[in-house]
């Protein structure tokens, strides 16, 4: 049975995209390795995301223009999210709304570049 999936996200800077998940987005850090760090963990609710240091992949210049999400996160309540990620200051690429397939989310731009969508069931 599968409990967990964590993504594993590409950065040039761990100690940022920490700084950036824990006061932009609310994660906790579980841990880095080595010093200085290649590795790291955040978890926000019991669900992590892993982070890799490494050279960023090549962009595809059309991944904003055609949405191309690098996770989708579900959760309970997506008005209460947006809220709060809109008093960090959080870069939106899509604003809250309702889907025709029966969601409430929104598109966050992470400080790597990723896009986020967080959605809740209607």
């Amino acid at each position: 049975m599968i409990r967990q999936i964590a993504p594993q996200f590409f950065t040039t800077d761990i100690p940022a995209t920490l700084a950036y998940y824990k006061e932009k987005l609310g994660f906790e850090c579980l841990g880095t390795w080595h010093d200085p760090p290649v590795y790291a963990s955040v978890a926000r609710d019991q669900h992590a995301i892993h982070f890799r240091c490494a050279q960023a992949p090549i962009a595809y210049s059309d991944k904003y223009a055609d949405e191309l999400l690098d996770a989708y996160i579900l959760i309970e309540d997506a008005d209460a999210l947006y809220a709060e990620y809109a008093a960090h200051g959080v870069e939106f690429t899509r604003g809250i709304a309702n889907m025709p397939w029966h969601s409430r989310e929104f598109v966050v731009k992470d400080c790597d570049g990723r896009l986020l969508a967080f959605g809740a069931s209607l």
